[in-house]
């Protein structure tokens, strides 16, 4: 059986844990060559070999999203390595929570340097690349559909207490995709998002909700109280949290050509839930 991205290269960040590990695994099952990414070499690595355990293609590009030599290397990456590049997904993130008036601007910049200001770097430098491939096509009367898919989340569609900044970060990229969608179209990509609600990761399962992650060298608290996680998943109608392997299928439907005239688009993955 032919399987949906044979040969296709994409380009995915924040793919050495959780739901960017099982984007960038689903994609790879289904034939994409993938530059992994993550903040540290040893995740990054571990996912790069399961990948090619499972029989497919990978190879690491370690760094912080955040960084502004970052993208011009994460693209170049793609390029050099798998000579193309067909699917960006922008997935690196994480959340640190304040009420607005306890937030620091420091805070405040965290979440918008990498939730809104690193997928504008990298489309901004992964533009030529596609433009050159797309031009290439076109002369020679192809026509080869690339695909953008952004992670936004429930609370940049409606807003959460205590995340003004990462809500302000994730309805910016909703804004992002919807423009793209508009200027890329003529070089046959489309550009969507997808917006989650209560994913079970290690940024948001803990034993007691008061463990702590070292991100990009800050003590991040991370987890949800099990009360508050109780609460939260009987309002999801399908009455839980959604697996990282789910969420990363949403992401994929969106990257196949069953999708190749959906553009512009934001996506809900959360159960059922449409508010928070």
């Amino acid at each position: 059986m032919t399987r949906k991205l044979e040969g296709k290269v994409a380009l995915v960040t924040g793919s050495g844990r959780g739901i960017g590990r099982a984007i960038a695994q689903k994609l790879a099952n289904e034939g994409a060559r993938i530059v992994v990414n993550d903040l540290d070499a040893e995740p990054a690595e571990e996912a790069v070999q399961a990948i090619r355990e499972a029989g497919g293609q990978a190879v690491a590009c370690v760094g912080n999203v955040t960084a502004p030599d970052f993208a011009e290397r994460f693209v170049g990456t793609a390029v050099s390595e798998y000579k193309g590049l067909d699917i960006v997904v922008n997935n690196a993130g994480y959340t640190w929570d304040n009420v607005i008036q306890k937030m620091s601007d420091e805070q405040w910049y965290a979440m918008l340097d990498c939730h809104l200001t690193a997928p504008f770097r990298i489309l901004r430098a992964a533009q030529p690349v596609i433009r050159a491939l797309s031009k290439s096509e076109a002369e020679a009367g192809q026509r080869v559909v690339r695909k953008v898919v952004n992670i936004s989340s429930v609370a940049g569609l409606f807003g959460n207490a205590g995340q003004a900044n990462y809500s302000t970060a994730k309805a910016g990229i909703v804004g992002m995709t919807q423009t793209l969608a508009k200027e890329w179209g003529r070089m046959n990509v489309t550009v969507n998002c997808v917006a989650y609600g209560f994913i079970k990761t290690r940024l948001t399962v803990s034993a007691a909700g008061d463990a702590t992650a070292t991100i990009d060298g800050r003590e991040i608290k991370v987890g949800v109280n099990p009360d508050l996680m109780a609460a939260m998943e009987r309002s999801i109608p399908l009455g839980r949290g959604g697996t990282p392997d789910e969420a990363a299928g949403a992401v994929y439907l969106l990257c196949i050509p069953e999708s190749d005239y959906v553009s512009g688009q934001t996506l809900m993955c959360s159960g059922g839930l449409t508010g928070i």
